[in-house]
């Protein structure tokens, strides 16, 4: 496939771990009008990572691996938050450079709206070193990124350009067919929806219809899972757009509010439909990373 690779910059960008969030309570009120209390936003994880099951875990918007943001202030509608949010993509190389971990390299590996968190990926080993509060450097590289031969029919985003290389993308004259876990529709994809820019955050599988979780097989949903999502739209924001296809990511966990779920991060869309999803049981972040250098 033809890039633009060499007209893209490469830009870094601060990031701190950050602490886990609860409301006071600690409570949360489900679909079913039950009050229930789950982990939810922020920290490291260490038990859920990219691979493991983004479903059958007693939490909230649960994100894997390590969970950050970047707490300097606005000035005026500029956000360095915004910046980390927007220019940061699935696949950067990220390097710890505060703390006991200092010099360790990982994987950005989603991203998170509403609490506009950037999840990265790092050894087990490098995992327990790390704090909350510490610095991550990430080398941001992707935004702007298009394939040539399919513009503006398709569209890129939130995606380093070697992890793009690496999935089990096939080219065609007219379109592209890309390697996806699952395929679902548009009718069943909830928060998110309504955003104006998908080059940030994700939207959400709405899991309350039995009959759909069986019929997609979304109960076996795993962190890192490249999912295809028919008759929807993402060049401005998600919509529903019959014909339209968008390929996203699993960023975070399941939830039990309503019109929540799994999270989706964008990484390829087209309002004409030149993706074809092909279903591979491992199209997955895991096995991809694995195919990737961090030099």
């Amino acid at each position: 496939m033809k890039l633009n690779t060499k007209k893209l910059v490469k830009l870094a960008v601060m990031a701190e771990i950050s602490h886990p969030t609860l409301r006071k309570s600690g409570y949360v009120t489900t679909s079913e009008g039950k009050v229930e209390v789950y982990p939810s936003v922020g920290g490291i994880t260490y038990n859920f990572r990219i691979g493991d099951s983004a479903i059958d875990l007693m939490a909230d918007h649960v994100e894997p691996g390590v969970s950050t943001r970047n707490t300097g202030p606005s000035a005026g509608e500029y956000s360095p938050n915004a910046a980390l949010n927007v220019l940061a993509c699935i696949g950067n190389r990220a390097v710890v450079v505060t703390g006991e971990a200092k010099g360790a390299e990982g994987f950005v590996t989603g991203k998170h709206g509403g609490i506009d968190h950037v999840m990265i990926d790092f050894e087990n080993e490098i995992m327990h070193q790390l704090n909350i509060g510490e610095t991550i450097r990430i080398e941001t590289f992707g935004t702007g990124l298009r394939l040539e031969d399919y513009y503006p029919d398709i569209l890129v985003m939130n995606i380093d350009p070697s992890l793009l290389e690496k999935l089990d993308i096939k080219p065609s004259k007219n379109s592209i067919s890309v390697a996806v876990t699952h395929l679902m529709p548009a009718k069943i994809m909830g928060a998110g929806i309504g955003a104006t820019s998908a080059y940030s955050g994700d939207y959400d599988i709405q899991l309350f219809d039995k009959n759909v979780i069986k019929k997609y097989h979304l109960n076996t949903l795993r962190f890192g899972d490249i999912v295809a999502i028919i008759d929807s739209d993402a060049s401005h924001g998600w919509i529903y757009r019959e014909g339209a296809v968008t390929i996203g990511i699993i960023a975070h966990s399941n939830s039990v509010i309503s019109g929540h779920g799994p999270g989706v991060t964008t990484i390829l869309t087209s309002t004409k439909g030149k993706i074809k999803p092909i279903l591979n049981k491992s199209a997955n972040l895991k096995n991809y990373f694995g195919k990737m250098s961090l030099q």
